[in-house]
């Protein structure tokens, strides 16, 4: 696996493997502590993150490898002068072994990986994808779940510029008797991209207003904050908030899950329910993201 550059790229074996693999991998820590001893991973981030970016970093240093970093790319690179995409690629190559990338641009990470041999992993490009949270999302759903296959997952908020989501709905697609309901106001709606591709696989994509019109028995609840650092006007009114009063309206068995950051979608009066997993759910990006460098160095 040379790159991680879409979620389009794996397969439901692959899923499985990663799963398995993540698995070990947080088991078994110090076997894997100096499996890229010899490895510098470069991690730039033209876009803000917290989780991802910090995951990355960490995952790396877990394996022994160093980093070199920048966490404000767009003001604190030769960007600011005009350098393209390609060209960073072209330098930081002779500096690195691998590269992690975030950037405003949907195309960036397949520009980065079209210039060079060393590995790209892709930490989100603009509206279009977000492979490793797709990655850690599924592995969060098979170890609460026990199953992905003849799950219901309700994708909540902005559904047209989540990244997470896109590539989320891409991997949900691998497995069986998937059923997907999208909550969200008509201004983010899930494109009807995503809709099409659904439909190829033979899931249905059920589009609805409310809570009310979710499955009381829903398996997950996959919600997102507004993307406003995308586009321009007002978002009034376009947020689903879940509340202690609106999760109980949901089975037990249930799952809360949010990529993160979160603002005011999700009370922080249900942080200590069972169902609410987000936490959990970021905290296995790290292992997650060990896999993937190992992976892209052919060390496990």
């Amino acid at each position: 696996m040379k790159h991680i550059l879409s979620s389009d790229q794996f397969t439901r074996e692959d899923l499985e493997e990663i799963i398995e693999l993540t698995d070990k991998v947080r088991n078994n820590q110090k076997e894997y502590s100096h499996k890229l001893d010899d490895k510098i991973i470069a991690v730039m981030f033209y876009e803000p993150s917290t989780r991802t970016r910090l995951s990355f970093e960490t995952a790396a240093l877990k394996l022994g490898a160093k980093i070199i970093t920048t966490e404000n790319a767009n003001v604190a690179s030769s960007a600011t002068k005009g350098e393209t995409i390609e060209d960073t690629v072209k330098i930081i190559s002779g500096y690195a072994d691998a590269m992690v990338i975030r950037h405003r641009s949907d195309t960036s990470a397949v520009q980065a990986a079209s210039v060079n041999k060393m590995p790209i992993l892709n930490a989100g490009a603009g509206k279009g994808e977000h492979p490793s949270q797709s990655l850690l999302d599924i592995y969060t759903i098979k170890k609460k779940k026990g199953k992905i296959d003849g799950i219901k997952v309700a994708i909540v908020g902005d559904l047209k510029y989540g990244r997470t989501i896109h590539s989320l709905l891409r991997l949900l697609s691998l497995y069986d008797n998937i059923e997907v309901y999208g909550l969200s106001i008509d201004a983010f709606a899930l494109p009807q991209e995503y809709i099409d591709m659904l439909k190829e696989k033979g899931i249905e994509y059920k589009t609805c207003n409310r809570f009310e019109e979710l499955p009381r028995d829903i398996d997950v609840i996959y919600q997102t904050r507004i993307q406003t650092e995308r586009f321009e006007g007002n978002f009034e009114n376009a947020e689903f908030i879940i509340d202690q009063k609106v999760l109980d309206t949901f089975s037990k068995d249930t799952i809360i899950l949010h990529p993160l950051p979160r603002v005011t979608e999700i009370s922080p009066e249900i942080d200590d329910d069972p169902r609410a997993c987000y936490f959990e759910q970021a905290h296995n990006g790290l292992f997650v993201r060990m896999v993937l460098l190992l992976k892209v160095f052919d060390r496990i």
